[in-house]
């Protein structure tokens, strides 16, 4: 398990382009910085310091939001630290949900220690583990497609570990406006800010 070879940026820019009109929550670090490469929107929540809350804020919104796909974007190392929340998503079993982890087997954000993951913990089969339903490695590009398709049929939660690079490209850092990004996300919902 841990690390592969795929470009982090790659796999995010292709998974957000086949998947348009999804609602996508970033963890922090590096996944909010791919998702703003690939292209700021109004249907991207950055979550800037909130580790291990990228899972249960997308399963919120997915039960909120049952007819929009919502895609969490997230590491290994947040997943880790809220690998119970997985157990969460496996009771609830929203449709609507895909969570698409981004392994490169090291806590990036801490100094590139290696993480679990590369060290044998098996993170699909802790989703399966915890019943959902959807649970797959992607290890090549073709594979993308197969996990956009998962998004977009929203018939069941949805894991996917995806195995990245350990590179780490250059940061493209989204806005750290806390109320701006709740409103603007808000507001692409048709909700009243708050």
């Amino acid at each position: 398990m841990g690390a592969g070879t795929l470009d982090r940026r790659d796999v995010v820019a292709d998974l957000v382009a086949g998947v348009p009109d999804a609602l996508i929550v970033a963890g922090l670090g590096s996944p909010s910085y791919d998702l703003f490469a690939a292209g700021d929107r109004e249907l991207n929540f950055y979550l800037w310091g909130a580790m291990g809350a990228a899972v249960p804020m997308g399963l919120g919104l997915a039960l909120a939001q049952p007819e929009r796909s919502v895609v969490v974007l997230t590491g290994d190392g947040e997943q880790l630290m809220g690998v119970g929340s997985l157990a969460a998503v496996g009771a609830r079993r929203p449709a609507n949900l895909s969570i698409v982890v981004l392994d490169n087997g090291h806590y990036g954000e801490t100094g590139m220690q290696p993480s679990h993951t590369s060290l044998g913990t098996d993170l699909t089969a802790l989703a399966a583990g915890f019943g959902i339903q959807n649970a797959l490695r992607v290890s090549s590009r073709p594979e993308i497609s197969v996990l956009r398709d998962h998004v977009l049929a929203r018939s069941g939660p949805t894991f996917a570990q995806v195995l990245i690079s350990p590179d780490e490209p250059p940061r493209a850092l989204p806005p750290r406006d806390g109320v701006h990004l709740k409103n603007r996300f808000r507001g692409a919902l048709g909700l009243l800010p708050f």
